[in-house]
């Protein structure tokens, strides 16, 4: 959830509370107002109609929603002299019953007899004014919530462009490419600050990975020599005709453990270097070629084994990325199918405008999903010539140009599909 959603959100709930706080309040308020005036204006009703009962000219007064009634003194000692209530009553003017604010006062004339005088007005029905008064309240409350959101938001996004400047700096920045400036002036310390310290966190990355590709590229050659020497050293050894049979089988394997040595040396060279983007150069390549050429090649290397391979074409996948990265995937995908395959069985490559599908015949169940492309992991068996690492460097070409690739075990063949996976 972006930072500008949230606060908005947390801002309109505190919104909600404090407003619902405040119609409350301001129902509760207009409430009281209306009684009082209410109550103010049977005050003076009563004064008159007791005033005009005292001086016996009680007939004399027009209108109707009074009441007069006698008292005995045990009766007028036992109710208050003066008392408000909210009823539905009858009114004689209205004839029907409504609400109504009716005040009973008790008084004693110059005889010294008791009455109580009942005074009634018409009210608004307490549904009608609450109702009517939720109506403005919701109005208002929805126009002031919406309004100060929407000035809230517009404030928030203002203030935070800095912020996203430096994040779509930080989104496109690549180590050891070509990045443009930090272009995000500002006032604001917070941002400025934050600024400086994405500035030097890029510059001591980029200070690492020069040491790192030094140290790689410097590694990689000072292991090849060493190798190379001692490869050459064993070749000559095993033309010396002195040597037994047991002697050269072990110059052997000793020949082949350097020559692992030196495929992984490379291959780990590679990925360091996929995985550090120094493959900038890129062109359309047509995948048909590549696949048929490095099949051939493979096919007569494993061709002892007796695999088939057969290559389907429903389209022509092609993609914009680095040839020797494109024929990088091509090989270690296909050098996996024959490898990782069985006596007699077959590599199929199926292809269409939008995806590769190398699959192989498997020689046990399916393969663990979620580490199949991790380096070193061969599964349940070892077998000669792998180095553990071409699926690695595969599913690290692809992420490097945009592609996705996915492992699934399709009625015992082992799959490896590549496609576009829309960023492109």
């Amino acid at each position: 959830m972006k930072l500008i959603l949230r606060i908005a959100l947390h801002l309109a709930w505190l919104l909600l509370a404090v407003l619902a706080v405040w119609s409350l309040f301001f129902y509760w308020t207009i409430d009281s107002e209306l009684k009082d005036e209410m109550d103010d204006s049977l005050d003076s009703h009563a004064e008159l109609l007791i005033e005009r009962s005292l001086a016996g000219r009680l007939d004399a007064v027009q209108g109707s929603g009074w009441m007069l009634r006698g008292l005995t003194d045990k009766q007028a000692a036992a109710l208050p002299h003066v008392r408000y209530s909210d009823e539905k009553t009858y009114i004689p003017g209205h004839d029907e019953r409504e609400h109504a604010r009716v005040l009973r006062t008790v008084f004693r004339d110059a005889a010294g007899s008791w009455y109580e005088l009942t005074v009634m007005t018409p009210t608004l029905g307490r549904e009608d004014l609450r109702e009517a008064i939720l109506g403005w309240v919701l109005c208002l409350y929805g126009a002031l919530l919406i309004t100060v959101l929407a000035v809230s938001v517009m404030l928030l996004y203002r203030m935070m462009r800095p912020l996203y400047a430096l994040l779509r700096w930080l989104d496109a920045y690549r180590v050891g490419g070509e990045n443009p400036p930090l272009a995000a002036a500002t006032t604001v310390t917070e941002f400025r600050r934050l600024n400086e310290a994405a500035m030097r966190y890029a510059a001591r990355a980029e200070s690492l990975f020069e040491r790192q590709k030094q140290f790689i590229g410097n590694a990689s050659h000072e292991m090849q020599t060493p190798l190379a020497v001692c490869r050459n050293r064993l070749e000559m050894l095993a033309d010396d005709a002195s040597l037994g049979e047991e002697q050269l089988l072990e110059i052997a394997r000793v020949q082949r453990s350097l020559d692992y040595l030196v495929r992984l040396n490379r291959s780990l060279l590679l990925l360091s270097k996929i995985e550090n983007g120094q493959f900038p150069e890129a062109e359309e390549v047509d995948f048909s070629p590549l696949l048929r050429g490095r099949a051939e090649e493979l096919a007569e290397i494993y061709g002892g084994r007796g695999i088939r391979f057969c290559m389907r074409e429903e389209g022509s996948f092609r993609v914009r990325m680095n040839p020797t990265l494109a024929e990088s995937l091509v090989v270690n995908l296909l050098k996996n199918a024959f490898v990782h395959n069985v006596p007699g069985g077959e590599v199929v490559v199926a292809m269409t405008d939008t995806s590769l599908k190398v699959c192989n015949t498997a020689s046990a169940g399916p393969l663990d999903g979620e580490r199949v492309f991790e380096r070193f992991y061969r599964g349940e068996e070892r077998r000669e010539g792998s180095t553990g690492l071409g699926l690695a460097i595969a599913e690290a070409v692809c992420r490097l140009c945009g592609l996705r690739i996915g492992y699934a075990f399709e009625r015992g063949l082992h799959c490896f599909t590549v496609e576009f996976s829309g960023k492109n």
